[in-house]
């Protein structure tokens, strides 16, 4: 399969990848792969978790340990800037989670495939030419990490890529589902973090200036940072829709924000099924991944309903609770999907022609 998969590669990287690199900063206008070759060496597949419970009998949900490392040859310009770049190898290494839905009576038994990473998986990519690259004007203040998020971040919940097998099947309600349920995260505070901050050229250990970042798929947030406290006070919300589970989860990492090189606090992994489960969970976390630390969260699971008739009574309790929130909690989700246009002026499309 790997020749044909490497041809869905390359549309992939030319239809969604580079209008989204393009998107992302107006001097990468025109960003273009002028050749790609994604190499021999197959991906390999190490693992399969089949979901049994709390799944929807018409479909199959599969979860897959992609593993990619690979010699390849890609090219790419930047023709405003006359510039131009290279990668030699990829690495790619995360969950991907595959839905096989609708199942239905007739061959080929499945209406469609559903494909997209849990969380943004590992990917590291060998450039040549990034230096010139980043010497452009305006993309100076980028970096590889950067341009490795626009990538990864296209192929994240909730972006998916949906490819229909049989013409009778609703693709718009498989691309864009409703979201499961959002869950409101209450980031409250700390204690015992380890002190990163030093004095004396490391003879005296100071405090830390903790942070934290909270993703949830391709939902990120950044808290604000508290300076010299091991016991910091965040009590700030955020609010993540939440659209595939079992599977997904609510990633924490904090850190030590720093002049250079931002130091490592500790890290909590959540399973939002159980979440799910409770309604509400208001803990304290052991942090991972270092020697002490807690972290306070007050964890809300929220089920869309199909009608307003308990809007009053939302709106009420969100008003007890208005200042929690920077921007004040949801009451309610609007979903609008952007379905075709027709009709257009031409004189638009011939000047959007001629400036590019």
């Amino acid at each position: 399969m790997w020749p044909f998969i490497c041809q869905f590669i390359e549309k992939l990287f030319r239809e969604t990848i580079e209008p989204a690199v393009r998107g992302a900063n107006n001097h990468l206008s025109t960003f273009s792969f002028t050749k790609i070759d994604i190499g021999h060496q197959p991906l390999r597949i190490n693992g399969v978790k089949v979901y049994t419970e709390n799944v929807d009998k018409r479909q199959i949900i599969l979860d897959l340990q992609i593993s990619f490392v690979g010699n390849c040859e890609i090219d790419l310009e930047i023709k405003r800037y006359f510039c131009r770049a290279g990668v030699k190898s990829i690495q790619i290494h995360g969950t991907m989670r595959v839905i096989l839905e609708p199942l239905i009576g007739d061959m080929p038994l499945i209406g469609a495939l559903s494909l997209f990473f849990l969380r943004k998986p590992l990917l590291e990519i060998n450039w040549t030419g990034l230096t010139n690259l980043l010497d452009v004007p305006g993309l100076n203040g980028l970096s590889d990490t950067i341009i490795l998020d626009i990538i990864s971040n296209y192929l994240v919940l909730p972006n998916r890529i949906t490819v229909p097998l049989v013409s009778e099947v609703q693709i718009a309600q498989l691309r864009f589902p409703i979201p499961k349920g959002v869950l409101r995260i209450h980031f409250i505070e700390a204690q015992d973090l380890e002190g990163k901050d030093t004095y004396l050229k490391g003879l005296v250990k100071g405090k830390s200036d903790p942070y934290g970042i909270i993703r949830v798929g391709n939902q990120i947030f950044q808290s604000k940072v508290i300076k010299e406290n091991l016991n910091p006070k965040w009590n700030e919300v955020y609010e993540a829709l939440v659209y595939e589970h079992p599977g997904q989860e609510l990633e924490i990492e904090l850190f030590d924000e720093d002049p250079d090189k931002d130091d490592f606090l500790g890290s909590l992994m959540i399973d939002l099924i159980e979440v799910e489960k409770e309604r509400l969970l208001d803990e304290w976390f052991t942090l991972d991944e270092v020697s002490k630390g807690k972290l306070h969260l007050k964890l809300e699971w929220l089920t869309l309903m199909p009608t307003a008739d308990n809007l009053d009574q939302v709106l009420t309790s969100i008003r007890a609770d208005k200042d929690q929130a920077n921007d004040g909690l949801s009451s309610a989700l609007l979903i609008l999907y952007l379905d075709s246009a027709r009709n257009l002026p031409v004189s638009y499309v011939l000047i959007d022609a001629l400036l590019s």
